[in-house]
């Protein structure tokens, strides 16, 4: 098979970088996208190769955001050895224990600060310089992405010229506020999966699609997160902790708790249509299905940012809608 042949490939290319004749190995979890990544041991010591074919994803982006993030004393794996024609990276092992299998209720409060400190961290000392914006185009055409795959193919609705106005009205207002906030370092994707707990805590993965972007971004991806709740009161109340530690760091935050709460519900709730939308897509073109399991999970969040911010009240209208229209 292909897939055998690339993993039989990258392992005999980071051996032969690591001078290994003899190693075992394991295949990691996959993710949403077509990157792959295989664990080698050998000797008691161990690292990770990065597969990603470059057909389908390019790894200049990893390796150069990496030496960013490590320049900013950002604990992101160290690059060993790339091959940009093969697909091929060689990476430091940050661990076995990604947050989202090490948080509970005990441990939420010390790693959940430790994500916190990294982020302003990340925010204030990383390099920006020819960085893409996260600009209005991009922004967007992330939110075209509900209507294109989750509305028209998985709900099986087509909205009416007039609704369709109406989400160009929503569309305009989380614009507006995504683009009222400072603009910082934006890893795009800082939740607890792309979390690794180590020494220091925690390792940043999956950083490789980075822009210079709202600032409340990668707070709301690490506390309103894809595959993890908490009760909305311990999310205000970490959001909370990072702004008033981000004001500390003389990041460019407001003084109002308040509009802080407002803006991160409205980055939000831009961000839970664009995920609905990917994990569609993921769904119907890469054929992994089970990304839309947690798709109640983002209507919780939709439910909840509209219960308390009333401009959002033509989105609400527009999801009853369409629900009362969707395929079964």
């Amino acid at each position: 098979m292909v897939t055998d042949e690339r993993r039989r490939l990258a392992e005999q290319w980071a051996a032969s970088r690591l001078g290994w004749p003899r190693w075992s190995s394991e295949a990691l979890a996959s993710d949403a996208s077509f990157r792959r990544y295989f664990r080698l041991r050998h000797a008691g010591r161990s690292y990770l190769v990065m597969d990603a074919p470059p057909q389908r994803e390019a790894v200049g982006p990893f390796v150069e955001i990496a030496g960013r993030l490590r320049a900013a004393g950002v604990h992101a794996p160290e690059v060993l050895a790339s091959d940009p024609d093969t697909g091929l990276v060689l990476l430091e092992d940050l661990g076995r224990r990604p947050y989202h299998h090490a948080l509970d209720e005990a441990s939420a409060t010390p790693l959940m600060q430790a994500a916190i400190d990294t982020l302003v961290l990340m925010q204030t000392h990383t390099d920006t310089r020819g960085l893409p914006h996260y600009d209005p185009a991009l922004l967007l055409g992330e939110l075209a992405l509900f209507v294109d795959w989750f509305l028209t193919r998985h709900w099986q609705v087509q909205p009416t010229e007039q609704e369709l106005d109406g989400w160009d009205h929503v569309c305009a207002n989380l614009l507006r506020w995504a683009l009222d906030q400072p603009r910082v370092f934006c890893h795009r994707d800082f939740m607890p999966r792309n979390l690794i707990v180590s020494e220091p805590n925690p390792g940043v993965i999956d950083f490789q699609d980075a822009v210079i972007g709202p600032i409340s971004y990668d707070p709301v991806c690490l506390f309103r997160d894809a595959f993890l709740s908490w009760p909305p009161a311990r999310v205000d109340s970490w959001l909370e902790n990072y702004r008033r530690a981000a004001l500390a760091a003389g990041l460019p935050l407001t003084p109002s708790a308040e509009l802080w709460r407002r803006t991160c519900d409205m980055m939000g709730v831009q961000r839970h249509l664009k995920v609905i939308g990917i994990f569609a897509r993921i769904r119907y073109r890469d054929g992994k299905p089970h990304y839309l399991d947690d798709l109640p999970r983002f209507m919780t969040y939709l439910d909840a940012a509209i219960a308390r911010n009333p401009e959002l009240s033509e989105l609400e209208l527009l999801l009853a809608a369409w629900k009362q229209r969707c395929a079964p």
